[in-house]
């Protein structure tokens, strides 16, 4: 307890000489640096009597020799009112002795009583003392929050020490902690035993210390409270890492196939309920998410929309969104190719994401872009994810003629080949090659590569090589185009 009683002569009247009468505790305890009163009353003849006789009163701290005691609080004209910390607070005229001890320390220990003047007439009440004891300093301060922390609110707290003196003796209080910004800042607030503190997020769950500081007693104390900052906060998403700068953006680009795994987190104090919604619909618990986490398992063309998590508590929402694209290696058509006039004339697409670049390969030659020259011409063309490129050949065209078109994006490319083999058609017209054959096969795995050539449908199985002598000694006019595929992955 910060200071207790301890009646070492029975409550009551405490005997002296006949009339002469005074009630107080035997003991007294008080902690350094705080205070206590220590009511006493007392009686004397003539007491009350209407007289213009005045009274007054002295504590006397007893010494090993009783000539030597110490007068520590007193109300004379002669010795003053109080000595550090020891004031006798209660009216001798109206038989009131109460002590009132402010400031405590250690000197103030000891046993004490109290004297009487009244005019000539004194009395010692020397058998009926006052024991006090000081002790260490033990007390907290208690910080109280006048109103819940809610992020961006101010909110006041104060700090008070029970049993500190109000008002009577200078005491420092001094608040710590990073809600209340850098040191020296605010300094007027940050002394004083109430302060108005505007919590934010980041606050929560920090700590606040309060400070109380005795000078004259030399002592001080201290209690820490951990903030409880309410906040509807902020929700974010993670993504890998290679994914961050784009998210950032706003736009997620994952590709088709591929697994991905979506983590949202919210900052928020209550704990947020989390949901995601892809579009406008909100997704339940057919797809596979939990609190925060949402799983395409293998992300199609489909699945391309806006995803957005959002974050819910008591005190309001907060939502992020990303957009997912799909991205994915080209597709390429098959080339058409045609005789017109003189010339070969073929078209070549393909579709990607993003979108592709076409480029052709003549021989060991590479075409691309818009060029053209007294050989050959290519134009080319994009129109979303879609690229369109066409080649017009000039001149003789001999046979075991090599070209190809092929398209590329950052995950993969994808060829189609055109060779002119000898023999014409069946029905081409007299004097030219005729065009015989054609397809598109593409395969996809992974970053690997796969190579599958097949002849047109009208021609079930490569052909043998007495096959193919057969065929071209009776169609001797031309030659024929035979087109493959090949698919490489990302490089």
């Amino acid at each position: 307890s910060l200071w207790s009683w301890d009646p070492g002569v029975p409550a009551g009247f405490l005997q002296g000489d006949p009339g002469y009468e005074l009630r107080v505790q035997g003991t007294v305890t008080v902690q350094d640096g705080l205070c206590v009163h220590v009511p006493c009353s007392f009686s004397y003849p003539g007491l009350g009597a209407n007289n213009a006789t005045h009274v007054y009163g002295s504590w006397y701290r007893l010494k090993d020799n009783p000539r030597a005691a110490v007068p520590m609080a007193t109300k004379s004209p002669v010795r003053g009112t109080k000595r550090k910390g020891l004031h006798l607070s209660g009216d001798p005229g109206a038989g009131d002795c109460s002590l009132s001890i402010t400031d405590a320390q250690r000197r103030h220990s000891g046993n004490y009583y109290f004297h009487l003047y009244r005019g000539l007439m004194r009395h010692r009440y020397g058998s009926n003392r006052l024991t006090v004891r000081v002790t260490a300093l033990t007390q907290t301060p208690d910080i109280q929050v006048k109103e819940p922390l809610e992020s961006g609110r101010p909110s006041y707290l104060t700090c008070s020490v029970p049993g500190a003196c109000d008002g009577a003796t200078p005491f420092t209080i001094s608040w710590m902690g990073a809600a209340l910004g850098a040191p020296g800042l605010n300094l007027e607030a940050s002394n004083s035993s109430e302060i108005l503190l505007t919590p934010h997020p980041q606050d929560h769950g920090t700590n606040l210390t309060c400070r109380v500081t005795f000078p004259r007693a030399g002592v001080s104390t201290q209690s820490t409270i951990t903030l409880n900052v309410s906040c509807a906060c902020r929700a974010w998403t993670w993504v890998p890492e290679g994914w961050i700068g784009e998210a950032q953006r706003g736009s997620l680009p994952v590709l088709e196939g591929e697994t991905l795994l979506l983590v949202c987190a919210a900052d928020s104090n209550p704990p947020a309920t989390l949901s995601w919604v892809q579009g406008s619909q909100t997704l339940g618990p057919s797809w596979r998410w939990e609190q925060g986490l949402l799983e395409l398992p293998r992300v199609e063309l489909g699945d391309e929309s806006k995803f957005t998590c959002q974050a819910q508590n008591p005190l309001g929402s907060r939502q992020v969104s990303l957009h997912l694209s799909v991205v994915y290696p080209p597709r390429l058509l098959s080339p058409s190719c045609s005789w017109e006039g003189e010339g070969l004339h073929c078209n070549c697409s393909s579709r990607a994401q993003p979108a592709p670049t076409l480029r052709w390969r003549l021989g060991e030659e590479l075409l691309e872009g818009n060029h053209s020259n007294a050989s050959w011409t290519v134009i080319s063309s994009s129109a979303g994810p879609w690229a369109n490129s066409s080649l017009s050949l000039s001149g003789p065209l001999g046979s075991g003629l090599r070209l190809s078109c092929e398209a590329r994006n950052a995950h993969g490319k994808q060829s189609a080949a055109v060779l002119l083999l000898p023999g014409p058609g069946p029905h081409s017209p007299a004097g030219k090659p005729e065009l015989e054959g054609g397809f598109v096969l593409g395969a996809i795995a992974g970053a690997g590569v796969a190579l599958l050539l097949s002849l047109c449908p009208w021609v079930p199985k490569p052909l043998s090589a007495s096959t193919a002598h057969h065929k071209s000694s009776q169609n001797s006019r031309g030659p024929v185009i035979l087109v493959a595929s090949l698919f490489q992955g990302k490089e």
